[in-house]
């Protein structure tokens, strides 16, 4: 893996870009924050694209605004930070023109720093679960609505270079936990993590 402690964060024009090149981009990156004087660091293996307007699935159907999901009409590169269900914190970067809201889920990530901050966040010693689901992520990495709105280069959660996925190693699925929308094949996913939030099909 590339040396992302060293890194800088990805460039703004890297989230210019279609969310799906975004979102296919993103496996491999390292996901840095820096909260109340821990660091945590996860390699990102399962994101899901949320194409904005079209997208019956994304917060931002038919131009749909409200105090909540303002934040993903926001900057390419602008986190948007929303709680789901009432629950869990679930983390996105926003996408191409600003207005559109276009966004990038982050799903799982592979732990690679902070272990042990991790661990006593999330109140569990099994690795492989630590962050494998939105929810459980954002717990482990400290995330929560403070985040929202934030540019993610000026952010406590910064996103590194990684290591690119070998050729054949991303495989795209339909979303998790939707009930519109639930054809379309906007997961991507590294196919032999072991960190993902659902396996991936034999037929994928």
């Amino acid at each position: 893996m590339r040396d992302w402690k060293r890194a800088a964060a990805l460039p703004v024009g890297f989230f210019s870009q279609d969310v799906i090149a975004v979102g296919r981009g993103l496996l491999g990156a390292v996901l840095v924050t820096s909260f109340e004087g821990h660091t945590t660091a996860g390699r990102i293996v399962e994101v899901e694209a949320y194409l904005g307007a079209a997208d019956p699935a994304s917060h931002a159907f038919e131009f749909r605004r409200n105090r909540q999901n303002e934040s993903i009409y926001g900057a390419p590169g602008n986190w948007y930070v929303y709680r789901s269900y009432g629950v869990h914190w679930c983390a996105n970067l926003v996408c191409g023109p600003p207005g559109v809201g276009a966004a990038v889920l982050i799903r799982a990530l592979e732990p690679v720093a902070g272990l042990e901050v991790m661990r006593r966040r999330r109140g569990t010693t099994a690795d492989r679960l630590l962050c494998a689901g939105p929810g459980r992520l954002c717990e482990a990495m400290g995330i929560a609505r403070e985040l929202d709105g934030a540019a993610m280069r000026r952010s406590a959660a910064l996103v590194k270079p990684g290591c690119m996925p070998p050729s054949g190693g991303v495989v795209a699925t339909t979303r998790v936990g939707i009930s519109r929308g639930r054809d379309a094949l906007l997961r991507f996913v590294l196919r032999d993590s072991i960190y993902l939030s659902r396996p991936v099909r034999a037929e994928n």
